[in-house]
């Protein structure tokens, strides 16, 4: 009996970590910073509990205390599924740096259903102990269940669970199974169990009807083996028109459409790729690095008969929903390949006109694989002689929150001859925060800095006119240190 309690207890300790990534994404991202703070926290609960359930044990060893504290943990994780959204709001807004606000949302969130689970073990043990001849083996033997319990748990979440159950439906369901734990580990006080046990049940119920509800009303939230996704509808600031939305990450839109014109661009910053005709006429292969929403493809293949265009998105999912949701259709001019980017500039031998860059739309979760030195000169040998790459990056260019920015361009420049930056929003503040067009041409020759056509010039006229301070160095694959760029909330 004690066996199975600690392989189901184990098992639960890793599902709820990497369940909680999911959970912290759209409010702090899911970079390393992030996996950091689960780890180490839980790391650190699960110690804490070690020790507090070894005590316990020792000074009353009883069935009925250990199936209570397995018990009280699965009232903490369904704690986790009501509580999250207001912890993460409070913390985003007042969290500070993304290394405080990651380990204060870790610690307020995780901290008390891991400290409980961890003192499972121990209590298993001085439970299981009635020889000292063989204490060794018991503990032995209870510790490595408990860690193919952990195993499972982690390849259940990661290949399954995750992919195609919402984040809190598993934490509604984990809370259900400790409950039914904590019955199975002692008959006694069954009553306060069964209703444990109950209310789980009803709270996962509910919130299978509420996401219902949600996606009646077109509010759509959805995990995949790579994100997690927001799709809804909203109105645009401004114009009032209707658009449909989706969202991966903190403080930004990765992808809109309008509802009513499905294959123009409405996002601001997805307007000026249209540079790369002006430095590329006559363009016609281009290859695009992330998909998302496929805004811009869309409108490319609509308004540029003559280019073929490759788009790399790594998530089949997204492409799926790009289908479901963005009027993302079948083209003979378009081929979708869903890999890596950096894998697929690794391994191929074609060769474009354009390369389009949006694999850096979240400050929170910058792919650093992408960034470095070795990922920009393939990306440069992927191009033609007269070759164009434009990049579209989320920050400031100035202060802190502008590292990462600097540390692209100077590891652009030391690829190729002419970089230029173009901030969509305002080309004179270089602390506001904003989408920031990185555009690199292999060509040394003179750059078309004006053009007779007068969206063209608006767009142009958004070039950076000011320095470029050159105080972080290009990233490496080496030295990437992309998450210290990464310090506060914006």
């Amino acid at each position: 009996m004690l066996e199975v309690v600690v392989f189901i207890c184990g098992a639960v300790v890793m599902i709820l970590e990497m369940v909680g990534s999911r959970i912290l994404a759209p409010y702090l991202g899911t970079s390393i910073v992030i996996w950091t703070s689960l780890i180490g926290v839980i790391l650190g609960c699960l110690s804490l509990g070690y020790w507090w359930g070894g005590r316990i044990a020792d000074k009353k060893p009883d069935y009925r205390v250990l199936s209570r504290i397995i018990l009280v943990s699965g009232f903490f994780v369904a704690a986790i599924a009501l509580s999250k959204s207001f912890v993460l709001r409070a913390v985003q807004e007042y969290g500070g740096s993304i290394h405080l606000g990651s380990t204060a949302a870790t610690l307020l969130l995780f901290a008390p259903p891991s400290v409980l689970l961890g003192m499972v073990s121990p209590y298993a043990v001085r439970l299981k102990i009635r020889d000292l001849k063989n204490s060794g083996r018991t503990v032995g033997n209870l510790y490595a269940i408990s860690t193919v319990g952990s195993i499972f748990g982690t390849f259940f979440a990661g290949f399954f669970l995750i992919a195609f159950f919402g984040s809190t439906n598993i934490l509604l369901v984990l809370s259900v199974l400790l409950a039914g734990t904590s019955l199975f580990a002692s008959w006694s006080d069954r009553g306060a169990k069964v209703a444990a046990l109950t209310l789980f049940s009803l709270l996962f119920l509910a919130a299978k009807a509420y996401d219902a509800h949600l996606t009646s009303v077109g509010y759509h939230d959805i995990d995949t083996q790579y994100n997690r996704i927001l799709i809804y509808q909203s109105v645009e600031n401004g114009t009032g028109k209707m658009t449909q939305v989706m969202v991966t990450g903190p403080k930004a839109q990765q992808s809109a459409m309008y509802l009513d014109e499905p294959f123009e661009l409405a996002l601001r910053y997805s307007k000026f790729y249209n540079l790369a005709s002006h430095f590329k006429p006559g363009m016609k292969r281009v290859l695009m690095l992330g998909g998302g929403g496929y805004s811009y493809p869309k409108y490319m293949l609509r308004h540029y008969p003559g280019v073929q265009m490759d788009v790399v998105e790594i998530d089949p999912q997204v492409t799926m929903l790009a289908r479901k949701f963005f009027h993302l259709q079948d083209d003979r001019r378009l081929s979708i390949i869903h890999e890596d980017a950096r894998t697929f500039l690794n391994r191929s031998s074609k060769t474009y006109d354009v390369i389009m860059g949006d694999t850096f739309n979240s400050h929170y979760s910058i792919p650093f694989h992408v960034s470095t030195l070795e990922t920009v000169m393939r990306l440069r040998d992927r191009l033609a002689d007269d070759g164009v790459a434009v990049v579209n990056i989320l920050s400031t260019i100035d202060g802190d929150g502008g590292r990462f920015l600097r540390a692209e361009y100077a590891t652009f420049k030391a690829v190729f001859p002419q970089v230029y930056l173009f901030p969509v929003d305002d080309s004179r503040d270089g602390r506001r925060w904003q989408n920031v067009m990185l555009v690199a041409l292999k060509s040394s020759g003179p750059a078309p800095l004006t053009s007779g056509s007068p969206e063209v010039d608006e767009l142009l006229s958004h070039r950076w006119l000011k320095p470029v301070a050159a105080d972080v160095p290009p990233l490496t694959d080496d030295y990437a240190p992309v998450d210290r760029y990464i310090t506060t909330f914006k």
